[in-house]
């Protein structure tokens, strides 16, 4: 049976959608992983950043198809900071505005940034006082306060990777279905498939480990030590352990390795092992193909 984990972690997402569901939704680990994200390695940006997300995945792929999956429907906009400005305004504690993705490196309140870093965040907006924002930030900054002025130059989402849409918000989240979290998990396993299928994932993981040899740049060692190993791991950890609770035993022992190994990457490259981390993302390369045959086979 998998150990699960719980503790610290990235998952700004999950933990920020939990807040909102309060006890009428299941818990982050749930959540993190019906968003698709455990699913692939893929490579992004001119810099080539490492991320431990399918090829065709990103952070509004997975809220929609999270929300979707567990009978939750809010609304939604982006484009407009004057819009999403109104909403804020709406916002209380009895109806929070979940707020995202935003630039973390600009938020004011977070201490030794002060500038862009690429790295996408989501905080749970729980009202406003004049010009006040009032957030729960949940990498640990519970009822923090920003400048409206600060949250909106955050909130351009012209940093990023990947391409989203600025002043995307979301509010007046409801349920419209009941749905049983391992049912689900269940009806979650087709589109894990699909992210899974084609080479992408073990072409990424090659690459990786092309890019450790011939030698992290500042940025991408920092964003492999700093986010995406422990998001990685983490994720795939949840994994296991949920799919172990609705039957699927092949593709857990699938995904129990894949964390094991990633999870390994965290010291080979604080502490500059090169050789051993280049070689730890080339056993991690086939197993994608693995999880995915191993689902097939699980759903049969």
């Amino acid at each position: 049976m998998a150990l699960r984990y719980l503790g610290n972690g990235p998952y700004c997402t999950a933990n920020s959608l939990s807040i909102i569901f309060g006890d009428d939704g299941p818990g982050p680990a749930t959540i993190e992983v019906l968003t698709g994200s455990p699913y692939g390695i893929s490579i992004h940006g001119d810099d080539e950043h490492t991320y431990f997300t399918p090829d065709r995945w990103n952070p509004e792929f997975g809220m929609t198809r999270a929300l979707d999956l567990l009978g939750w429907e809010c609304d939604r906009s982006a484009g407009s900071a004057d819009d999403a400005v109104a909403v804020l305004r709406r916002a209380s504690r009895e109806s929070p505005v979940l707020v995202g993705p935003v630039e973390m490196g600009l938020l004011p309140y977070i201490p030794g940034l002060g500038r862009a870093i690429g790295a996408d965040h989501n905080v749970v907006v729980v009202g406003m006082e004049g010009d006040l924002v009032r957030a729960h930030d949940v990498q640990g900054w519970p009822f923090v306060t920003m400048p409206l002025e600060s949250l909106l130059k955050a909130w351009q989402a012209d940093t990023f990777a990947y391409r989203v849409e600025a002043y995307a918000v979301r509010a007046n989240f409801r349920r419209s279905r009941r749905v049983d979290p391992h049912t689900a998990l269940r009806r979650s396993l087709p589109t894990a498939i699909d992210l899974l299928d084609g080479p992408a994932s073990a072409a990424a993981a090659e690459r990786s480990a092309r890019i450790v040899e011939a030698g992290l740049t500042n940025m991408q060692y920092k964003y492999l030590v700093e986010y995406q190993v422990q998001a990685g791991a983490r994720r795939l950890a949840d994994a296991t352990v949920l799919l172990e609770e609705i039957g699927c035993r092949r593709a857990a022992a699938v995904t129990d390795r894949q964390a094991l190994l990633i999870g390994s990457l965290q010291l080979q490259l604080v502490t500059h092992q090169t050789a051993q981390a280049a070689a730890t993302f080339r056993e991690l390369a086939p197993t994608y193909a693995r999880l995915r045959r191993a689902l097939i086979e699980d759903l049969d």
